[in-house]
């Protein structure tokens, strides 16, 4: 999925799904889900980071 703004909009709102659609199942993934449990803004940051490099 390239559709860039889509991503971000995901990345704020859902961003375990946002790193899924770009980077598929793994490492990726799994980091964004913890940080997602942890603390839901560093999960935002690091799925907006991946959608966007």
């Amino acid at each position: 999925m390239d559709n860039k703004i889509v991503l971000i909009i995901l990345s704020i709102f859902l961003p375990p799904i946002a790193v899924f659609l770009k980077a598929g199942a793994g490492k990726d993934l799994i980091i964004n889900i913890v940080l997602c449990f942890l603390f839901f803004i560093p999960g935002v940051i690091h799925a907006l980071w991946l959608c966007t490099k």
